[in-house]
C-alpha cells in the first residue's frame, strides 16, 4: 500500500458513537485537540476511553478500597500486577483479570488468551510464573449451550496452561441461570521475583529506543477492549474478530527471552499489549514516564499485507511486549529475542513533547498527548446514579416454609449431587497442576498451595466468590467473599498478605446495578482492613448483560497469603480414626443463601447467610493459635451446602474415614445441617488433646461445641442417618460428570 492509496476515513460524531463513544467525549475530544480528530485517532479515544481501559464508571469507587501496606512494594494499579514482599528479598506478584466477552463468542479461544494475558502482566514485572487459578461461571448444566460453553472454556484454559508449561492448582466454578448468556472466565496469574530484578512499566528517559518485541501484529483482537465494553446482543456473535488466538509455545518463548533481558539489565521499562494493543502500551508506558513517544507503523512486524494503522494501533494480538531500551542495548536486546525465533524491532524513540505521535506512509495520523488517554489522566471520570433495587428494598418478610424431610439420606445425596457442591474432577484433572514440581497435594488441603523457590516457605492461593450472598445482600456478601478467601488460606495453615480482584457486574448505566456495586466494594473494603489484605490491583468487568438478564454480582477475590514451614500445613481431611471432631462457631438455621434452600424452594431467600466480621477475626485467630500450638489434625471451612457436605468432604479421604455425630439440637435437623452460616470450621483433634483445645478456645473467645469422632467406613448422624461412606463418595465424585456428558 503506497502512501497515495492510503486515505484516512471522514470522521464525524456519528462515526465516534459507533465507535463507542458518547456526543460528550467526542466534544471533549475536539477539545483537546482543538482540530477534528483524525480516523486512528478517533479509534485511539475510543479504546482508550472504554470502561475496559479507563474504568472510566468505576475508578471513584475504586479509590476507596484500601490499597497499601507496610508490605506492598508498588501501588495498586501502579504497575501490571500487584507486587508484595515475602521476606528473603523476594516478592509475589499476582493479579487476576477477566474475558467474558470474548469467551461468550469464541470459548476456547477467548479462555485460552484469559490465561496468556494475565501471565504476561505477570512476567513484565520480571516475575516468573509459578501457578495459575481461575474462576469460572456458567448457566444451567442441564442446558446444551452452558455445556459447549464449559468444555470449550476448560479445555482452553488447559490447553494454554499445560503448554505453557504452569501449574493450574485451584479455582471454582458456579453454575446459575444468570450467566446463560454471560459466562464469567476470570483468571489468575501468580509469579515470585527477586527484588533486585523488579522490572517497570514507567519511562525515566527520554532518547531511548522503543522495541516492539514477540510475534507479529495481525488483524485479529482489533478493537476487543470496546468490545468488552457493551451488553453482549445477538450481534455480539459477529464480533469474532475481537477474539484473540493465542499461541502458549510462543509465549513460553516470550517469557525467556523477556526475563533474559531483564536479568541482564537492557531495559528502561516494558509493559505487554493487552487490551488495546499498541495503542494502550504507548500512551499508558509515556503517561506515566511524563514523556512522548513517537513510533513508526511502517516498522511493526505484521503477519497481514495491506494492514490499516487503525487496525495496526489497535490490534490485540497476543504474545507481543513493548519495552523500552536503555541506552545501547538494542542490539543486545534484539540478539537475545531473535535467539528465542521472536521479533526484536525498534518501532520509534522516547521524546520530551509528552505527546503520543504515530507516524504511517511517512505521514503523522496520531498526535495526542499522551496523558490525555490514560487511566489517572485526562481520561473521562463519570459517577453514576445508583437506586436501591425493588428486590432488597421490599424483601419478603420471611423464608418460605415447606416440610421436615423423612430421608435425610435422600436430602444430602441431592445436595451432592448439585453442580455448585459435587466434586469437579473433570475439570481440575484437564489441567496440569505438578508442573514444575513444586505444587503441594491439591485435593486435601482448603486451597492451593506452592513452595517458594528457594526458600522453606509456601503461598497459599485462593479464587473466592458466592454470588447468591452478593445479590441478597451486596454490602454482606462483598464481606463474605473476603472472609471465605481469608478462611480457606488460614484453613490452610497461612496468614492472608493481600488480594486482587476482579468486578464482574452487568451494564453501569443501570442504576439498580451500580448500587450493587458501591455497596459490595463497600463491604470488600471494610472485609479487607479487618483482614489487613490490602488490594493490590485486578479488573473491571462492567456490561456482563445481555437482552435477558444481568448477571448477579459476582466480585471474584484472588488471594494470597504466606505459610511459614510444611509442618504448618493443615490438611482438610480426617486422619486418625477416633480423633473428636468439633464445630468452631455455633450452630445455625439460616438458610438464606443456601443450596438446600433453593433446591426445597426454587428461591435463593431474603438476605445473606448469618456473618459477623468481629467473629469471623476471632476465628481465624483462633485457628492459627491452635495450629501453632500442633493440636489441630485437620481443618475445613463450612460453605456452600452447610455443616453436613464439611464433614462428609473431610471423609472423602484416602483412608476411607467417615464420622459418628451426635449433637443435641432443639431446631430442625435439616436446617443446622444445611445451613450456610459464616464465621465457622469443623476441626478435628487427638483425644489426648480434648482439655487443652478447649482451654485454648476459652482462652481466645472462640466458642466450640463437640459433634462427635472419626470413624471408619460408614457415618452416623445423629442416630437418623447410618450409611457406608462409599454411597456418599460415589454420588459425589460421578455427578457432575454424569450431568455434563448425558
Amino acid at each position: 500500500m503506497t502512501n497515495l492509496e492510503y486515505k484516512e476515513p471522514i470522521v464525524s460524531e456519528n462515526l465516534a458513537i459507533s465507535l463507542g463513544l458518547t456526543s460528550e467525549e467526542y466534544k471533549r475530544i475536539l477539545d483537546i485537540l482543538k482540530r477534528v480528530p483524525t480516523y486512528t485517532e478517533l479509534g485511539v479515544f475510543s479504546v482508550m476511553w472504554s470502561e475496559h481501559c479507563s474504568y472510566k464508571n468505576s475508578i471513584l469507587e475504586i479509590k476507596k478500597l484500601p490499597r497499601s501496606s507496610e508490605k506492598m512494594l508498588v501501588e495498586a494499579g501502579e504497575e501490571n500486577a500487584g507486587l508484595i514482599d515475602i521476606g528473603n528479598n523476594l516478592a509475589v506478584a499476582f493479579k487476576i483479570e477477566s474475558h467474558n466477552h470474548p469467551s461468550a463468542v469464541e470459548p476456547y479461544q477467548g479462555a485460552a488468551t484469559a490465561v496468556g494475558g494475565i501471565l504476561r502482566d505477570i512476567f513484565t514485572m520480571g516475575a516468573r510464573p509459578i501457578a495459575v487459578l481461575n474462576s469460572l461461571r456458567f448457566g444451567n448444566l442441564k442446558n446444551n449451550k452452558t455445556k459447549n460453553y464449559l468444555k470449550n472454556i476448560v479445555k482452553g484454559i488447559g490447553d494454554y496452561g499445560n503448554c505453557f508449561g504452569v501449574p493450574n492448582i485451584g479455582g471454582e466454578i458456579y453454575f446459575h441461570e444468570c450467566y446463560e448468556d454471560n459466562p464469567l472466565v476470570n483468571a489468575m496469574a501468580v509469579g515470585i521475583v527477586d527484588h533486585n530484578k523488579i522490572a517497570k512499566s514507567s519511562i525515566k528517559g527520554v532518547g531511548r529506543s522503543v522495541m516492539i518485541v514477540g510475534s507479529s501484529t495481525g488483524k485479529d483482537g482489533i478493537q476487543g477492549a470496546s468490545f468488552a465494553s457493551e451488553d453482549l446482543s445477538e450481534k455480539s456473535e459477529s464480533k469474532r474478530p475481537s477474539v484473540q488466538v493465542g499461541d502458549p509455545f510462543i509465549e513460553k518463548l516470550l517469557l525467556e527471552a523477556t526475563l533474559e533481558v531483564i536479568n541482564e539489565d537492557l531495559i528502561d521499562s516494558i509493559q505487554d499489549m493487552g487490551a488495546a494493543g499498541i495503542t494502550c502500551s504507548t500512551s499508558e508506558m509515556s503517561a506515566k514516564g511524563n514523556v512522548g513517544m513517537e513510533i513508526d507503523l511502517d516498522l511493526v512486524p505484521q503477519r497481514e499485507m495491506f494492514m490499516t494503522p487503525f487496525e495496526i494501533m489497535l490490534s490485540e494480538s497476543q504474545e507481543r511486549m513493548l519495552l523500552v531500551a536503555k541506552p545501547g542495548c538494542e542490539e543486545r536486546i534484539e540478539k537475545i529475542f531473535n535467539k528465542w525465533d521472536l521479533h526484536g524491532v525498534i518501532i520509534g524513540k522516547t521524546t520530551d513533547t509528552k505527546n503520543l505521535v504515530v507516524k504511517y506512509k511517512r505521514n503523522i495520523i496520531v498526535n495526542i498527548p499522551a496523558d490525555c488517554l490514560a487511566l489517572g489522566g485526562g481520561a473521562p471520570v463519570y459517577e453514576r446514579e445508583v437506586k436501591i433495587p425493588e428486590y432488597i428494598k421490599n424483601p419478603k418478610r420471611e423464608l418460605f416454609d415447606f416440610i421436615k424431610p423423612d430421608n435425610y439420606v435422600n436430602e444430602i445425596l441431592n445436595i451432592l449431587s448439585s453442580p455448585n457442591i459435587s466434586s469437579k474432577k473433570w475439570i481440575y484433572r484437564q489441567y496440569d497442576s505438578m508442573v514444575r514440581t513444586s505444587t503441594v497435594e491439591l485435593e486435601n488441603i482448603d486451597c492451593g498451595i506452592v513452595e517458594i523457590p528457594g526458600s522453606t516457605k509456601f503461598l497459599a492461593l485462593t479464587t473466592d466468590c458466592n454470588s447468591t450472598y452478593i445479590y441478597l445482600n451486596p454490602k454482606v456478601g462483598g464481606m463474605i467473599a473476603i472472609a471465605e478467601a481469608a478462611r480457606n488460606i488460614v484453613c490452610s495453615g497461612g496468614t492472608p498478605l493481600g488480594i486482587t480482584n476482579c468486578l464482574n457486574f452487568g451494564n453501569p448505566y443501570n442504576p439498580e446495578v451500580y448500587w450493587q456495586f458501591t455497596e459490595a466494594l463497600k463491604g470488600i473494603s471494610e472485609a479487607c482492613l479487618a483482614f489487613n489484605t490490602p488490594v493490590t490491583g485486578g479488573n473491571v468487568s462492567f456490561y456482563n448483560q445481555s437482552q435477558n438478564n444481568a448477571i448477579y454480582p459476582t466480585p471474584v477475590i484472588g488471594m494470597v497469603g504466606i505459610i511459614n514451614s510444611k509442618d504448618e500445613i493443615i490438611p482438610n481431611k480426617f486422619q486418625n480414626k477416633n480423633d473428636l471432631i468439633y464445630l468452631l462457631g455455633n450452630f445455625s438455621t439460616d438458610l438464606n443463601g443456601s443450596v438446600y434452600y433453593k433446591l426445597k424452594t426454587y428461591s435463593e431467600g431474603i438476605n445473606a447467610p448469618e456473618f459477623n466480621l468481629t467473629d469471623e477475626v476471632l476465628l481465624h485467630t483462633a485457628i492459627s493459635e491452635l495450629n501453632k500450638s500442633k493440636i489441630i489434625t485437620s481443618t475445613h471451612d463450612i460453605s456452600e451446602g452447610g455443616l453436613i457436605v464439611t464433614l462428609l468432604e473431610m471423609s472423602f479421604n484416602k483412608q476411607n474415614l467417615g464420622f459418628k455425630i451426635d449433637f443435641k439440637t432443639e431446631d430442625r435437623l435439616d436446617k443446622v445441617l444445611f445451613s450456610e452460616s459464616q464465621s465457622r470450621v469443623v476441626v478435628s483433634i487427638k483425644q489426648s488433646n480434648k482439655i487443652q483445645f478447649e482451654d485454648l478456645c476459652k482462652k481466645l473467645n472462640q466458642p466450640c461445641h463437640i459433634l462427635g469422632s472419626v470413624e471408619k467406613d460408614s457415618i452416623d448422624l445423629n442416630g437418623e442417618v447410618i450409611e457406608n461412606i462409599n454411597l456418599f463418595r460415589s454420588v459425589y465424585d460421578k455427578s457432575f460428570e454424569n450431568k455434563l456428558n448425558n
